[in-house]
């Protein structure tokens, strides 16, 4: 457009970015969508999604030279020889760790969309309504029935295959057919159920993988490829699924390689009036001119942002009048719970690679529950049996060796717990300007830690899963706890939360900036408590809302 002028513009194209660019364009507004990785085409650019294990050079591992250019991404799995591409270079974007944090990250057009696990659960009034019950941080400006619709909106175009339960801490959704569990879990499954009396249930994964074909998609192979791309398009992703609905109204413009750097704010208009990007390649800067701004740039992005958006009107940051930015950084903990081996069912298996797992919804400090430590965990997990690849000491040559190794060796199941972490206005972000990254700016400096509410939750979580383990029949189940840093579930969340008033929160109940209402943040940095529930499908919906929102404000030229 003339003059590089826009009626919105979207910073990120992950699973926030890729909602509102879609819900933008289709609302009739012409719609910058700014990336500033590369681009990736669905399908052309996902160059080893076919390619087989074998046919790596290194079988997945990494090399010398891969790690010492990751030191971050290598801490843990996501991080490959099956995808480097899609992982960040830690070396072009450092960050200061006060404190040990993760911060797994992929600069390209999806963001990680592509990469995500794609558990997709509601949050409840029980999540909605926790800090105002109990005097935690502030409360949510919204409940659930505020979300409800925008669930049901998400869950339809994207595809979510799940199983109703008719459990009030765990909102059923509009779903596609389940998958389906294997038949230790099904056994697995009643036993908890029966043993608790129904006060703790055990189901298939809510995941964003189509068990049909769906809105021009296809289904899942059953591969459990998916961190590669999907070429079937089964899985949501923003190239598979947002993209092409924002594309085929004629009203997205997409700019790739282009960082934002801050946002520009007109202190007469007292709005927003677009942002400063610094192109990837070039270097050069670019201004860029919209009516509303949208800010999905992953939760940390976004917020630095923010915090590096200064001006006479906002020296602490844009829409920082409460002191609130960069505060009540929170993750989920997990790597925790308990494992057993399960006798018997040597006559069964399973079909092909299922990208899912079996859930447990959170049962702790509800209907009647009270521990010594305040909100709860859910499980993820399942059951499989052993491969080739298992030791077998006592066969170790010969004919019987070879013979065990084209066998499916002993069921096991596992169950892990993923726990909420409280908001401390301690666990924050703040940018230091000590340290540049390869394009000049200054980075993110991120102080955040688990504290003793946390501590006291892990015990439960694995005790919790061993005795579930050994109610349902398993022999011998043993803990474990693997320690848990902030940033190593990717589930980053809050630094710019919601909330009812101006001078304790960033967000009001739309997402927009108090102060600055063209200005609408709604990826992770948007909540205002964590639940226990992987986020994703929040931020989708919560992105969803306030697209709607923002395009009946500008006709009503509220904005």
């Amino acid at each position: 457009m003339a003059d590089n002028t826009y009626d919105a513009i979207v910073i990120g194209s992950g699973i926030s970015g890729g909602w509102a660019a879609k819900e933008l364009t289709e609302k009739g507004l012409k719609t910058l969508l700014l990336e500033r990785g590369r681009n990736i085409e669905h399908v052309k650019d996902y160059p080893t999604a076919m390619t087989r294990v074998w046919e790596f050079p290194h079988r997945g591992r990494l090399t010398t030279e891969m790690e010492a250019s990751h030191p971050v991404q290598k801490r843990d799995y996501p991080y490959s020889e099956f995808a480097p591409d899609f992982w960040v270079n830690d070396l072009e974007c450092p960050y200061t760790e006060v404190k040990r944090f993760d911060w797994y990250r992929g600069f390209h057009v999806g963001g990680r969309s592509l990469m995500w696990g794609r558990q997709s659960y509601r949050l409840s009034d029980y999540d909605f309504e926790a800090n105002a019950k109990e005097g935690i941080a502030v409360d949510w400006p919204i409940r659930y029935e505020d979300l409800a619709p925008w669930y049901d909106h998400v869950e339809r175009f994207i595809g979510v295959s799940g199983s109703v339960e008719g459990l009030p801490q765990l909102p059923d959704g509009q779903f596609l057919p389940p998958m389906e569990m294997n038949c230790v879990e099904k056994d697995v499954a009643a036993r908890i159920k029966a043993h608790y009396g129904g006060k703790r249930a055990m189901t298939i994964g809510r995941a964003a993988n189509l068990t049909q074909p769906h809105n021009g998609r296809g289904g899942c192979q059953y591969r459990n490829l998916c961190s590669r791309g999907c070429p079937f398009g089964a899985y949501f992703s923003t190239q598979s699924s947002t993209m092409p609905a924002a594309v085929a109204t004629g009203n997205l413009t997409l700019r790739p390689f282009s960082i934002v750097n801050r946002i520009l704010y007109d202190k007469d208009k007292k709005r927003a009036s677009g942002v400063l990007v610094i192109d990837a390649e070039t270097n050069q800067t670019i201004e860029f001119k919209a009516k509303v701004i949208f800010v999905c740039a992953s939760t940390l992005a976004s917020t630095f942002i923010l915090l590096n958006s200064v001006d006479e009107s906002f020296p602490d940051g844009l829409g920082n009048t409460s002191g609130q930015l960069g505060h009540n950084l929170m993750d989920h903990h997990f790597r925790c719970g308990a494992s057993a081996k399960v006798a018997g069912y040597e006559d069964k298996y399973y079909y092909g690679r299922r990208p899912n797992g079996i859930y447990i919804p959170r049962f702790r400090n509800l209907f009647g529950d009270k521990r010594d430590y305040l909100r709860g965990f859910g499980y993820q997990g399942g059951a499989s049996r052993e491969g080739w690849a298992r030791e077998i000491p006592e066969l170790n040559i010969g004919a019987e060796f070879k013979d065990a190794l084209c066998e499916p060796g002993q069921w096991s199941m596992g169950l892990t717990g993923f726990g909420e972490m409280l908001p401390y206005y301690e666990n924050r972000v703040f940018i230091d300007k000590s340290k540049q990254d390869k394009w000049g700016q200054p980075v993110l400096a991120i102080d955040c830690e688990i504290k003793e509410n946390e501590k006291k939750m892990r015990v439960d979580m694995m005790n919790d899963a061993a005795e579930m383990l050994e109610a349902a029949g398993l022999k011998n189940p043993q803990t474990f706890d693997r320690g848990s840093y902030p940033g190593m579930a990717i589930h980053e969340m809050g630094t710019a939360r919601m909330g009812r008033d101006p001078k304790s929160s960033v967000l009001n109940r739309w997402n927009q900036i108090h102060g600055v209402p063209n200005v609408f943040v709604t990826d992770g940095s948007c909540m205002t408590s964590a639940a226990c529930q992987n986020p994703s499908l929040t931020y989708m919906a919560l992105t969803a809302r306030a697209a709607n929102f923002a395009v009946e404000a500008l006709k009503k030229g509220d904005l």
